[in-house]
């Protein structure tokens, strides 16, 4: 189990999960193709119906003419089935009119129902004489047989969804030769349980015979024609292939196999390319009303002569109630006999299309290929870049596939390397969406607790703002501190549920302050807070900020110190004021998840954190509330009132700093009586760090007169008896003015 851990998790950091569903996902989508799910193959041929919809096949010669069983016809001529004479009289008409040769695209399953002796039996009111002349009168269907000997005429027969008698052993069928290593691979050929064949006096006779039944797929077009087909378990030629075989002269039928299965079906002069199945993909030109002559005029022999002479002959109906209509990709309505006579023009004039058994290599390439790419780089693209990928990638899938349509008649699906891809893709963009998601999740646990809501979200939404793990930044930093908490804990002692409540009070304000100013909360320390400033989002006017946050937090304990103390009066306890000591300093610190394996914490480490502290801790030293270091100060001395208090050497530390007090905002920095005190602080300092002792103390004698507050009574006394140390014990020559702190 540890092992399995170990290496999901080497997958995750190598690899990624996302990549790896997609690999799988691929290699899923590839078994659909393969098992040709009804989807994908229902999306691939609505592809070639486009093409052939956009670009149908154009006509350059007409070598077929069909011979329409048409309404006028029907009309003249009276309810089809016609007498089998009339039949014979329009075979022998089309031959005398130079027809090449002739297609039924109907069945004489049955004997014709006016045969002279089936009138001489069921006629009533005849005498004997008449049934006996009747009797010896040849068939119809005799007559018919003999019109055809005297043309090549090929009968259509139908294949039937059961058997209905026994194949007639005698009668003949078409043969078929193979060529090629069938490589074990059986075409899935359609199949009809049954056959319906025309009546023996007709098939005997027939130069051929072929199957006139054609199938719609799945959704009620006609895309396919098979060209060889098995019914009631015997292999049979479709009736345009047998037709084309007639012409040529052979007696059977070549058919080519390769590794995938059909190749092609072939007779003298002539390849028929064909799908692995044996059938063909119909290259449809639009509906053509010049191919039709009507039946009429054939019996009546008014046909035009250059349309029979010289032409492959079909005989068909487009009658409508006579229901031999087709949807095609380019017609919702065409005569099935025009579908028969497509494919004979498509395949005499060379303009038949293809899906070569390699197409499905081919795409099975460009799948794997582009889905590779997808996997690998689409996580390092950005979303613009994503996008423009993924429409050249479309752009040349189906530019290629439009390609190959357009000047080798090949139909190359590029639908399915797509899907494939754009699988791929959603399931990247799925994978990225929940991944951020719980990184987002993740970022407002981690962050919710310390910074402001509208930060958090910040974050939430552009996560490459933070970079978890350490990074170098300049910050500044804060540590505020309650001044004698002792004295009030133990205030408490006898209500430690009190002193809780106290130190929420108190820590809330604090904290609302420092968030209010984009500051991040570090932790908390009993009563104490650490806080930052420019991480982990950036904030050019940290330390502007960081100072306005410490004197709001000023504000908000002066708030609520006038709360407690009308809240003691009234309640009759004793009131003690909570004072804080704020010190910030800047500088570059070190940033980012800190911790052990166990647990971690988003934190701060650095001299400049120390050196807050250490200034925190000399609030109470010098009577102000707020310390700041050079740096934090000087970047504020224009926005606040700044106030210069000393130059220090801070125990552990080896250069001195020199310190600030923020004493106010604005409008304090312009009041005439600042700007009086800190003139004469800065002129006390001057004489303090140049050793004029007298001149030092003369000035803290102005500042204390001017002083009417008291502000700097804690700073006048530090240097007074500084003072007098030093007149007492003078600094070594070598004096630049600091003081070394004696503690932190």
């Amino acid at each position: 189990m540890t092992r399995l851990k170990s290496i999901r998790r080497w997958f995750g950091r190598k690899f990624g999960f996302s990549r790896l569903i997609c690999l799988a996902l691929l290699i899923g989508i590839a078994a659909l193709r393969i098992a040709d799910f009804a989807p994908i193959e229902e999306l691939r041929v609505r592809t070639f119906d486009f093409y052939q919809r956009f670009d149908p096949r154009v006509k350059t010669t007409r070598p077929v003419t069909i011979i329409d069983i048409d309404e006028p016809s029907l009309k003249k001529l009276g309810q089809w089935p016609w007498p089998r004479t009339a039949i014979a009289d329009m075979v022998i008409n089309l031959a005398n009119l130079g027809a090449v040769a002739i297609a039924f695209d109907v069945v004489f399953s049955e004997p014709d129902r006016l045969n002279p002796d089936v009138a001489a039996r069921t006629m009533r009111y005849l005498d004997e004489l008449t049934r006996t002349r009747l009797r010896e009168l040849p068939s119809n269907d005799q007559i018919l047989s003999d019109s055809l000997r005297r043309a090549r005429v090929v009968l259509g027969e139908t294949g039937l969804a059961a058997v209905v008698s026994e194949l007639d052993k005698d009668l003949p069928f078409t043969g078929f030769a193979t060529l090629g290593d069938k490589g074990g691979i059986e075409p899935r050929f359609y199949e009809f349980p049954g056959l319906l064949r025309n009546v023996s006096v007709l098939e005997k006779v027939a130069a051929g015979r072929g199957l006139l039944t054609i199938v719609p797929e799945r959704d009620g077009i006609v895309r396919r024609v098979p060209m060889m087909l098995r019914a009631q378990g015997q292999m049979m030629p479709s009736l345009s292939m047998e037709l084309l075989r007639v012409i040529s002269g052979t007696s059977t039928i070549l058919a080519k196999y390769d590794e995938a299965g059909v190749k092609s079906l072939a007779v003298r002069g002539l390849d028929v390319p064909t799908d692995k199945n044996g059938q063909l993909w119909v290259h449809f030109a639009r509906q053509d009303p010049s191919i039709y002559v009507s039946a009429a005029s054939v019996l009546d022999n008014t046909a035009p002569v250059d349309k029979i002479r010289g032409k492959l002959v079909l005989i068909g109906t487009s009658a409508v109630a006579l229901n031999d209509l087709k949807t095609t990709p380019v017609s919702a309505a065409m005569p099935g006999v025009e579908i028969h006579a497509q494919v004979l023009e498509a395949a005499l004039t060379h303009a038949v299309l293809a899906q070569p058994n390699y197409a499905i290599a081919v795409e099975f390439l460009g799948a794997m290929v582009l889905g590779l790419l997808v996997i690998i780089f689409a996580p390092s693209f950005g979303p613009v870049t994503l996008v423009g990928v993924g429409a050249l990638f479309a752009t040349v899938l189906f530019g290629a596939s439009w390609y190959f349509y357009q000047y080798h008649r090949l139909l190359i699906d590029f639908t399915y390397p797509l899907l494939s891809t754009t699988a791929i893709y959603l399931t990247l963009i799925f994978a990225s969406f929940v991944r951020e998601q719980r990184q987002r999740r993740q970022i407002r646990s981690a962050f919710g607790q310390y910074i402001s809501p509208a930060l958090v979200e910040q974050l939430a939404h552009s996560p490459e703002k933070l970079k978890l793990g350490g990074e170098e930044r300049e910050m500044t930093i804060m540590f505020s501190d309650v001044r004698g908490f002792t004295s009030i804990s133990e205030s408490y002692k006898h209500d430690p549920q009190g002193l809780t409540a106290l130190m929420n009070r108190f820590l809330t304000p604090l904290t609302d302050a420092i968030l209010a100013r984009k500051g991040t909360i570090d932790k908390y320390m009993g009563d104490a807070i650490m806080a930052f400033w420019n991480a982990p989002l950036d904030d050019n006017e940290h330390q502007i900020n960081a100072c306005n946050a410490a004197l709001d937090m000023l504000e908000k304990i002066d708030a609520l110190n006038r709360e407690r103390e009308i809240e003691a009066q009234n309640g009759g306890h004793v009131y003690i004021p909570i004072n804080v000591g704020v010190g910030l300093n800047t500088g570059v610190c070190v940033v980012g998840n800190m911790g052990s394996n166990l647990r971690f914490d988003y934190s701060v480490l650095g001299d400049s954190v120390n050196l807050a502290s250490r200034l925190e801790g000399q609030s109470k030293e010098y009577g102000f509330p707020i310390i700041a270091g050079s740096k934090t100060a000087l970047a504020a001395k224009d926005k606040f009132a700044i106030l210069e208090l000393d130059f220090i050497m801070v125990k552990g530390k080896k250069e001195p700093e020199v310190i600030y007090a923020i004493a106010g905002r604005l409008d304090v920095a312009n009041s005439a009586k600042f700007q009086a005190l800190r003139n004469l602080t800065i002129e006390m300092l001057a004489c303090y760090r140049s050793r004029d002792w007298e001149g030092a103390l003369a000035s803290i004698e102005r500042g204390r007169r001017n002083d009417d507050a008291g502000a700097l009574g804690y700073l006048y006394k530090l240097y007074e008896a500084r003072i007098r140390d030093y007149q007492q014990n003078p600094p070594p020559e070598d004096w630049n003015g600091a003081f070394a702190l004696l503690t932190k």
